[in-house]
């Protein structure tokens, strides 16, 4: 391989017995639609078979990944790989990347990402020390990618189809080569698609080769249900070997991938059990007491728990912490819906002095608002003085849901337009 560093395990086999891997879960969105991915169900999008069971925020990221260092003493690498794509949202990635680097400066760091919105910032990567990127290419022929992905949406802006595909695969041509003008190690994920893309496999392994990639892994689909292509058959052992032996005649190629979750923890395919409480614990930590917001929003249909979705709530009920423990200020009125963003603007208006709301679920681009407003969402069942006690106190909530932010309701539309 080229000028591979041998302690990042997926690059090199024979560190996967020896050298750990952390993924931290801090992109919550995508910025595409692969047919082979329904994101209420376990996936492969961007190398990952799974959702994670929480997404955290950058200063979650780094608390967590300091608790998982005292138990895993041979981490050797840091990654970002999910369980939405790490560009999608730019701001969450490079602020955990500033803050990973600072508390861990000898760590590898990598990221896996679909690529259509890398290229604007790998300046700032090389800056902040990532050495080795992932792409998941599935085709470079557009008439073969229009079949795969939908949608995918730039900016503000959706294409869809033909005009999808010629845009993902400029931005992906264009990032791989800014990449390795900075030195940075780029893998390349295809997964095969029988039927679609399997006998088209080698042609990507020959451009990107022609491009500077490094090394090339061929993951067999496995359909989520109720995704575009729930119904194709994975490929067999034959069909395996095949993209495989074809694909290496062009480039390096990864043997032992372990499909690795966005949560992932541990070696290659013996991933830390702990791991999983672990993460859901510091997922419900927020940061320090904050004296220009003293209050905290909860969504409750009763007062006693948190059980109530944002989108549901009509008033939100305020608290304060006290001598005497946490005392029930007021019910507040929430913004009437029909408004789309401008709702949740409001929102954070209305709540801009409180420096945390608990609710029981939130849709994407709500959470993203508000928490822009400097209000951090905690998504959780149980008492409503647990999750207080979180807040004011600082402590893990180990009563944090496993969130439904990629669970949509039967009348989404599917459009990419983002929730009103």
């Amino acid at each position: 391989m080229n000028d591979i560093k041998p302690l990042h395990p997926c690059f090199d086999k024979e560190s996967s017995h020896k050298h750990a891997r952390v993924h931290l879960p801090v992109a919550p969105k995508c910025n595409i639609q692969c047919n082979y991915c329904n994101r209420k169900y376990d996936c492969v999008n961007e190398s990952r078979p799974g959702v994670t069971s929480a997404v955290l925020a950058p200063f979650q990221a780094v608390t967590y990944l300091k608790a998982l260092h005292h138990q895993l003493k041979n981490i050797s690498v840091i990654g970002i790989a999910g369980p939405g794509d790490p560009f999608a949202t730019p701001e969450l990635t490079l602020e955990t990347l500033r803050l990973v680097k600072e508390t861990f400066p000898d760590k590898i760091f990598c990221l896996s990402s679909n690529g259509l919105n890398v290229a604007p910032y790998v300046n700032e990567l090389a800056e902040l020390g990532v050495s080795h990127v992932t792409f998941t290419i599935n085709a470079i022929d557009p008439a073969i990618s229009q079949i795969i992905y939908p949608w995918v949406r730039r900016g503000k802006v959706v294409y869809r189809k033909l005009q999808a595909a010629i845009v993902l695969l400029e931005q992906q041509m264009k990032a791989l080569v800014l990449l390795k003008e900075k030195g940075i190690t780029v893998k390349v994920n295809s997964i095969i698609l029988p039927g679609v893309n399997d006998r088209h496999i080698p042609e990507v392994a020959r451009m990107v080769k022609s491009l500077g990639a490094d090394v090339m892994n061929c993951i067999p689909v496995v359909a989520s249900a109720g995704s575009g292509f729930e119904k194709m058959d994975e490929p067999d052992a034959t069909m395996i070997f095949r993209t495989r032996a074809l694909v290496k005649e062009h480039i390096d190629i990864m043997t032992h991938c372990a499909r690795c979750w966005a949560e992932a923890a541990g070696l290659l395919g013996q991933d830390m059990e702990s791991a999983y409480g672990m993460l859901q614990e510091y997922a419900g930590m927020v940061p320090g007491n904050s004296t220009d917001r003293p209050y905290v929003a909860v969504a409750t249909h009763e007062g006693l728990l948190v059980n109530q979705h944002l989108g549901e709530a009509g008033s939100l009920s305020i608290y304060r912490q006290t001598h005497n423990g946490f005392k029930w200020i007021e019910h507040r009125d929430t913004p009437k819906p029909g408004t789309g963003d401008f709702r949740w603007m409001e929102m954070g208006n209305l709540l801009s002095d409180c420096r945390a709301l608990l609710v029981s679920g939130v849709g994407n681009k709500p959470l993203e608002i508000i928490q822009n407003s400097g209000i951090r969402v905690i998504q959780m069942t149980g008492l409503i003085d647990e999750g207080l006690e979180a807040v004011f106190e600082n402590k893990p909530l180990r009563t944090v849901k496993k969130p439904d932010a990629f669970k949509c309701g039967d009348t989404c539309r599917g459009n990419a337009q983002g929730c009103a």
